[in-house]
Formats: structure tokens, C-alpha cells, sequence
């Protein structure tokens, strides 16, 4: 009669858990219907708190159960504190027939001589335990032992389940946030080289050329412009490019900016490779594009005069080094560090910092400044993956 009577508790609680999404109705199931069915009196059901070390009252039946199924005042316990924290340290489940006979225990709203608590674990993981008192000495037995453990079992099992499903839930949604943040990042970087006041600029440029019958600097100009959208459209779904490529691109940026701004900058790129055996090397794309970008309009902006960019590459097997020797007239150092630098350079460093996170390139850069009169000299360190 009575393992007929545990075996339909168990089939009742193992039915009513499937509807359960979250931690919460799994644990006042077990403390409001499984609990009351098998006639305990007295039941708080506690969750580990890793961080803290803690067990915290998740649930009650009985005395300590609100109406409102809120615990506003949740009782917490030590792990390894008392009867309830030693079965949590231990992962071991106990009866205890008397317990005014065990030094272990802690009277809380009043003294009850019965004490069952049982860990509620899966897999050698703890999740929380279930401990229930009673006012009669000897109530609890064997039978109601494997019960209330086979109920925590069931229990252990559905909340790893909605874990494992919440879990699931919020790396799909950063997966796909972080998915939006890199189209959304693309998209800027695309339209940062061609949003239309550089487009018509580049074709103004042009069409000056033709005007002024200088054929020569307006076929040299269209054919740049129109290497550079080309690559730009070839590249926007891309994550990575060939080093030398992405030299190409820098090198027809920087001479249309040079061009659209009548000069106001000259530049040099240099390549090393740490061996000729090293023929190529693949970097993520547009993060040089970009650094350039924010450098060149800026400074423009700002009217910095007699500028020259002294660019480095060196590739190595495991890193593609780039070394900017900045120089130029126009502004003071306190305008240049904290308003070009540190505001224009930020949308730049959100770029590289996503990528570390989504990438995991591990991308480093650092940046040293110094000022003789009204001469500024900047150097930029950037260090790439090389991702052969």
C-alpha cells in the first residue's frame, strides 16, 4: 500500500514537472504537492549560491511557506553548517530519528525531534537539497529516504534541463546579437570609405581633372577609385583578407585622400618578411582601413598641416606587425590628445575589441605621443593575427 502510494507520488511529481520552465516552479511543486502528499508537516528546499559558499530557502511548505509563493526573508545556510549544510558538503542524504541525540542541530522556528534531508544532485553535481522536519521522534523512515531522494533526483534532473535551456537561450541570442554588432560593424567600415561625401568628392575630383583637360590625373584617379570599390564590394562579407591586398587597398585610399585633400599629406609603405619562405600572410579585414580612416578625416577636420605617414609592415608567422611614425604641424598637444585621439580613435577600438571577443584575434595595439613646439610625432603599434 505504501510503495503504492510513493510510486503514484512519483508519477504525479514526474507529470506535473514537464510543464515547469524555470527553477522556481520545479521548487514549490516539490514543496506544495509532492511534500503535502506524503504527509510531512515541515519542508524548505534551499539551492547552492557558488558564489557565496551558501544555501539559500528557495521554497517551503508548512510553517515557513508564504501564501504568495515569495520568500521575503529567505533563511541561508552554510555549506557544511548544521544537518542541511553537512548533507550538502557531503552529498549523502540522512535520516535522523532524534534530534536532540545530534549536535549538528540548529533549531529554527521551533524544536522538531524527526529531521530527513536529502541532496538534490546529478552527475556528482549539487544543485540544492530538500529538508524536512517533524515535531514526533522516529517519523521519517527508510521508505520515505528513497522517496523524497528519488523525488530530488527527478528534481536535480529538470533543473539541469532548464539550465541547460537557458544557457542555450543566451548564447543564441549573444550569437546572434553579436552577429548584428559585426554586420552592423561592416556596414560602417563599408560606409565610412563610400558614404556619398566621399563618393562626390572622388567624382568631383575627377570630372575637375577632365575639366582642366588634364586626361592624365583623371584616368589615373578613376581607375584608383574604381579598383577601390571594387574591393570594397568584393570584401564586405569577408572577416579576412591577404595581407597584400589589404596593402593595395590602404595604398588607393590613402592616395585618393592625398589627391581630394590637394596634397595636405604625403605617406610611405614599407614590407618585411621575416623569411622568403613566408609568401603570404591573411589578416582581418578593413582594421588598418579603419585605423587610417579615423587618423586622415580627423586630422583634416581638425587642420593639422605637413603630415606624413611612415608605415611599416613586417609579417611574421604567427603576427603581421604594423608600425605608424606619424608626423604633422597644427595643433597643440593637449586639442590633439584629447580631442582627436582619444574621442575619434574610440569607434576604431570598439571595432578591434569586438573582434577580440568574437574572434578571439587577440589583436593588440599601443600608441606613443610627443611634442617639439608646434611639431607633433605619434607611433602606432598594431599587431595582427596572422591567420594562415
Amino acid at each position: 500500500m505504501i510503495d503504492s502510494q510513493f510510486e503514484d507520488i512519483l508519477i504525479y511529481f514526474s507529470k506535473s514537472l514537464m510543464g515547469k520552465e524555470n527553477e522556481e516552479d520545479i521548487l514549490w511543486d516539490v514543496a506544495k504537492n509532492c511534500i503535502s502528499k506524503l504527509g510531512f508537516v515541515d519542508c524548505v528546499i534551499y539551492l547552492v549560491d557558488e558564489s557565496e559558499d551558501l544555501l539559500v530557502q528557495k521554497a517551503a511548505y508548512g510553517p515557513k511557506s508564504p501564501k504568495d509563493q515569495k520568500i521575503y526573508n529567505p533563511v541561508e545556510i552554510s555549506i557544511g553548517q548544521g544537518i542541511t549544510g553537512s548533507v550538502a558538503k557531503t552529498g549523502k542524504p540522512e535520516l535522523i530519528p532524534d534530534t536532540s541525540q545530534d549536535s549538528r542541530y540548529i533549531v529554527d522556528d521551533d524544536v522538531r525531534l524527526s529531521e530527513i534531508c536529502v541532496p538534490i544532485m546529478y552527475e556528482d553535481e549539487l544543485y540544492g537539497v530538500i529538508d524536512c522536519e517533524h515535531p514526533e521522534k522516529g517519523f521519517f523512515s527508510e521508505r520515505h529516504l528513497k522517496m523524497l531522494s528519488a523525488i530530488a533526483s527527478v528534481c536535480a534532473i529538470k533543473i539541469k534541463s532548464v539550465r541547460a535551456n537557458k544557457e542555450l537561450i543566451e548564447k543564441q541570442t549573444k550569437l546572434i546579437q553579436v552577429k548584428e554588432e559585426m554586420l552592423e560593424l561592416k556596414l560602417k567600415a563599408f560606409n565610412s570609405q563610400l558614404n556619398p561625401h566621399f563618393v562626390f568628392n572622388a567624382l568631383n575630383a575627377i570630372q575637375y581633372f577632365i575639366t582642366t583637360q588634364n586626361t592624365k590625373f583623371a584616368l589615373d584617379y578613376f581607375s584608383t577609385f574604381s579598383k577601390l570599390v571594387r574591393f570594397y564590394l568584393k570584401q564586405l562579407g569577408k572577416d579576412s583578407a591577404s595581407l597584400y591586398n589589404e596593402i593595395d587597398m590602404l595604398h588607393w585610399y590613402l592616395k585618393l585622400q592625398k589627391l581630394r585633400y590637394d596634397g595636405s599629406f604625403d605617406y610611405s609603405i614599407s614590407i618585411e618578411k621575416e623569411s622568403n619562405e613566408l609568401k603570404e600572410a591573411v589578416i582581418p579585414s578593413f582594421v588598418i582601413l579603419m585605423l587610417f580612416e579615423n587618423i586622415v578625416e580627423q586630422s583634416i577636420i581638425n587642420g593639422v598641416i605637413d603630415q606624413h605617414f611612415n608605415i611599416g609592415i613586417k609579417a611574421l608567422k604567427d603576427i603581421v606587425k604594423i608600425e605608424v611614425q606619424y608626423q604633422c604641424k597644427g595643433l597643440d598637444s593637449k586639442t590633439l590628445e584629447n580631442h582627436w585621439y582619444r574621442e575619434n580613435i574610440m569607434e576604431w577600438k570598439e571595432q578591434v575589441e569586438l573582434l577580440n571577443t568574437v574572434k578571439g584575434y587577440d589583436i593588440s595595439h599601443e600608441t606613443s605621443s610627443s611634442f617639439n613646439n608646434s611639431l607633433h610625432e605619434k607611433n602606432i603599434i598594431l599587431n595582427l593575427p596572422n591567420l594562415t
